[in-house]
C-alpha cells in the first residue's frame, strides 16, 4: 500500500473508530448498508476496465465487485490504516491480490497518479463513505476529476429517510451519530450541480422508501 499525507485529525479519529468495529463491520453492516449490492451491479465495467473505490473500508465492496467483473483492474482508497489492514487481509484471503491495490489517502484531496500509477478510471464509485466525510463534497469534485472521458460516478449512501414513519429518523440519527455519520441532506443537489457543471448525465433514485439514495453521473466521451 502506498501513503500520502494525511489530515492527521480524521485519520486519527477514523482508525480509533474502527480499531475494533473493523474486526466485526461487515457482519453488523449488512443489516442497515442498503444498496450497496445494487449499486455493484450498475456498475457495468467495460472490458478490461479500471474502477476506483473511494472510502473502500473493510475490502467488501471491492472485493465483491472484483468477483463481478473478473477482467477490469481495480483501487481502493481509504484514510484509515486500519481499515486498510483489514482490507489487505481479505484481498489477499479470495486470492485477489493481482488486480486489487489499496493505498491510503484522502478521498478529498488525492493524487491518483502518485498512488496508483493511473490517472484516470472508467468507474469510481463511493459507498456509504459521504456520510463520514468532511468536507465531503470535496470529494465528489476530486471523483469526478478522476474520471476518464465517458466514465461514471456511482454513489449509494444514507437518504433522508422522506418515505418512512417519522419516528424512524431520530433514532436512525442517533445510532449514526455513535460512528461520527451524517446524512447528507444537500447529497442529490451537490451531485447534480456537479453534474451540470461538467455537462455529465446524471441519474438518481431513492430506495426503500428514502432510506437509501443511489445516483449515477456520467461524464461526456
Amino acid at each position: 500500500m502506498n501513503t500520502t499525507e494525511l489530515p492527521a485529525s480524521h485519520a486519527e479519529l477514523m482508525d480509533s473508530v474502527y480499531r475494533w468495529q473493523r474486526h466485526i463491520y461487515d457482519l453488523t453492516r449488512k443489516y442497515y448498508l442498503l444498496g450497496r449490492d445494487r449499486l455493484i451491479d450498475g456498475l457495468d465495467v467495460p472490458q478490461g476496465g479500471t474502477v476506483l473505490e473511494l472510502g473502500c473500508g473493510t475490502g467488501r465492496n471491492i472485493a465483491l465487485a472484483a468477483r463481478r467483473y473478473p477482467d477490469a483492474r481495480f483501487f481502493g482508497l481509504d484514510i484509515s490504516a486500519e481499515m486498510l489492514e483489514t482490507a489487505s487481509a481479505a484481498i489477499a484471503r479470495e486470492g485477489l491480490s493481482d488486480k486489487v491495490r489499496l493505498s491510503r489517502g484522502d478521498a478529498t484531496d488525492f493524487d491518483a497518479m502518485a498512488l496508483f500509477g493511473i490517472a484516470q478510471f472508467d468507474r469510481v464509485f463511493v459507498s456509504y463513505s459521504l456520510s463520514m466525510i468532511p468536507g465531503w463534497e470535496k470529494t465528489v469534485s476530486a471523483a469526478l476529476a478522476a474520471l476518464a472521458p465517458g466514465g461514471s460516478l456511482h454513489v449509494v449512501d444514507f437518504g433522508q429517510q422522506e418515505g418512512l414513519p417519522h419516528w424512524f429518523r431520530p433514532l436512525l440519527r442517533g445510532w449514526l451519530r455513535k460512528f461520527h455519520v451524517a446524512p447528507r441532506a444537500s447529497l442529490r443537489d451537490v451531485l447534480e450541480s456537479e453534474s451540470q457543471r461538467t455537462g455529465a448525465t446524471f441519474r438518481f433514485r431513492t430506495l426503500y422508501r428514502g432510506y437509501a439514495w443511489l445516483a449515477v453521473i456520467g461524464s461526456r466521451k
